[in-house]
């Protein structure tokens, strides 16, 4: 998914069974979305630490209002893009 078409970005590492699960999750439901791995952008990194009271806890979700959500259900993801929407 293009960064320009996703409406969320899912900062992930590449080890997480939490992210693995959201991610194939989304794609089922056919949900755009940009990973950004926190292990390999330390700016990213930073953002998930800002968010997570300095926890680099993934996946943390960043929508396009900035809200962000951290380990979210499919159900909770859904829920935020209608609101958005």
């Amino acid at each position: 998914m293009s960064a320009s078409t996703a409406s969320v970005t899912m900062y992930s590492t590449p080890w997480c069974g939490y992210c693995h699960r959201l991610k194939s999750q989304m794609d089922r439901e056919g949900i755009a979305y940009s990973v950004v791995d926190i292990e390999q952008d330390p700016d990213a990194a930073l953002i998930v630490e800002q968010v997570n009271g300095g926890n680099q806890t993934v996946p943390t979700l960043v929508y396009s209002d900035g809200t962000a959500q951290t380990n979210p259900s499919l159900a909770q993801v859904k829920e935020k893009l209608a609101a958005l929407a």
